[in-house]
């Protein structure tokens, strides 16, 4: 597992930051021609075109990913993007020039910051012109720049979180990497299962949500915690994956954030991950259950380092 493997080549990936909004967005731009797939878990998610990569549409192309702030108004973002797309003639091929397949995912940030300050589609176009090939900058920066994680005691309590990113080979010689924002509800564990960021008691000490949840005799103050929170991933790969390998990697790869967020697809969450591949040839099946195992692992590995790099 390595911070120091960049994603596969062709892909692009820019944030734009609004450290007074204490908001922004992430943009993953795939190479042309590379398919796409999803799993949504989380009981509160916002996303926009994931249809147009799920299973049921005959869509079997991504241009971009958007990962934003701002809650529902963030999805605005992804117009930024494509728009930018459609300027740099990139999109799914039609009789009337390219159409950008740009699907979107948010996590509620507004308590963190300005509400009014969340990202548009000048947002989603500047990520997009900010996108280079490389590892991303990570932290506080683009989709993460207001995260927080284990706000069951409410915003005063939490921990700040970010972005993180994490990549590593398969024995095939595919690469998989991972970027990810946390925005939990609950905490981000490391691989000793301990808790790296959560709730904290009044004198600073860290607090394990779960126990905390098992042991309530009365519901929280879900005003203070309600609908704010939200993990994000997005798989890049340059295996031969078609688009239903995309989706049951992505569906493999949220096994990963299972070991990584506690607790995790709650009702207050939107969990998402998306997996782009790149690769050319003809799918083979255990090379989607190479590719899906090592994404689990970045996956986990890139959430962990929202906390660590933030």
């Amino acid at each position: 597992m390595s911070s120091s493997i960049s994603p596969p080549p062709g892909f692009l990936i820019g944030h734009h930051t609004d450290p007074v909004g204490a908001t922004g967005c992430t943009a993953v731009i795939a190479p042309v021609g590379a398919r796409g797939g999803v799993d949504v878990r989380g009981g509160g998610p916002g996303t926009r075109e994931t249809d147009a990569i799920g299973p049921y549409s005959a869509t079997d192309q991504i241009t971009a990913v958007m990962l934003c702030g701002g809650s529902a108004f963030g999805l605005a973002a992804a117009d930024g993007a494509v728009r930018w797309c459609e300027e740099n003639g990139r999109g799914y091929p039609t009789p009337a020039g390219p159409v950008p397949i740009v699907p979107a995912a948010v996590i509620f940030d507004l308590a963190t910051g300005d509400p009014p300050g969340r990202p548009g589609p000048e947002a989603g176009y500047d990520a997009c012109r900010a996108a280079i090939e490389g590892i991303p900058s990570t932290g506080a920066v683009g989709v993460g720049t207001g995260a927080t994680v284990g706000k069951i005691l409410g915003m005063e309590r939490c921990t700040a979180a970010g972005v993180g990113y994490a990549a590593a080979r398969t024995g095939l010689g595919s690469t998989v990497a991972a970027i990810a924002v946390a925005n939990a509800f609950g905490d981000v564990i490391g691989a000793d299962g301990g808790v790296l960021a959560g709730p904290h008691d009044e004198d600073g000490a860290l607090l394990r949500t779960s126990e905390l949840v098992a042991a309530m005799d009365t519901p929280p103050d879900w005003n203070a915690t309600s609908e704010r929170n939200t993990t994000l991933v997005c798989l890049m790969t340059d295996a031969a994956l078609d688009k239903p390998g995309c989706a049951r990697v992505a569906r493999m790869a949220s096994g990963g954030l299972a070991r990584a967020i506690d607790p995790v697809y709650s009702d207050v969450d939107g969990d998402t991950v998306f997996c782009l591949a790149s690769g050319t040839g003809t799918p083979e099946r255990f090379g989607t259950i190479a590719v899906g195992t090592v994404a689990a692992t970045v996956t986990a590995a890139a959430l962990r380092a929202t906390v660590e790099s933030g």
